[in-house]
């Protein structure tokens, strides 16, 4: 005999997974800025760049391992020219983190990977200054940045990829609340010349406000955090 009851639940479940979404490809994404939580996420420019450099020699976050997205200070003004070629193209958006307390850049985050098409995209070239790392400013930024996505752009999934040996930033990644869906192997040759599996987490539409619950009760225990 059959559990209608669970029968119904999974066929609920399948219908969330499978419900109709629009057709309708988004339009060409532009550059806005997003702000909550003492962070301000601004569209990228070249005005940003001394800011950029201070943060990424904050820690020295350029040198840590598996995370060659991250420029040298020198190397600064070439990566934040070709972000914004990439602005221009339509093909990423780029924002600069702004602490308000202080006006301070403490980091830089991307929308890449756009598939309007299939309203997708991944959150990547994430990094942030040393000194902000586990003070909830990750936190806030993510929430702005997943609100935008799911609340306003309508976004069916929102993607992470990460290298296979970045445990911290799977961790991250993980207690976001994002489901792993599997490993691109021999995926990259990075320019020391390893080769990075990349390991592949997804949020879909239906599971964001379980986790924007989750992000807001986060913030809120940490009122402090993105205020320096």
């Amino acid at each position: 005999m059959t559990d209608r009851g669970a029968a119904e639940r999974t066929a609920g479940g399948r219908e969330e997974r499978t419900r109709a979404v629009p057709t309708m490809p988004l339009p060409r994404l532009g550059p806005v800025t997003l702000a909550g939580h003492g962070i301000r996420l601004e569209p990228l420019t070249a005005a940003h760049v001394p800011g950029l450099q201070g943060a990424v020699a904050d820690g020295e976050i350029h040198r840590l391992p598996f995370a060659p997205h991250v420029p040298a200070p020198e190397a600064v003004e070439g990566s934040v020219a070709r972000l914004t070629a990439d602005v221009e193209a339509g093909t990423r958006l780029a924002w600069a983190v702004v602490r308000e307390a202080d006006e301070q850049v403490v980091g830089l985050t991307t929308f890449m990977n756009l598939a309007l098409a299939d309203r997708g995209l991944e959150i990547g070239n994430t990094y942030l200054a040393g000194s902000v790392h586990r003070t909830g400013v990750n936190s806030a930024m993510k929430h702005l940045l997943l609100s935008h996505a799911f609340d306003e752009l309508e976004m069916l999934r929102v993607e992470f990829r990460v290298h296979h040996l970045n445990l911290a930033s799977r961790r991250a990644v993980e207690a976001l609340g994002a489901q792993q869906d599997g490993i691109l192997r021999a995926h990259r040759i990075l320019p020391d010349g390893s080769v990075r599996h990349t390991v592949v987490y997804s949020i879909l539409a239906h599971e964001w406000p379980g986790i924007r619950a989750m992000l807001e009760g986060r913030i809120g225990r940490t009122p402090h955090s993105a205020r320096g």
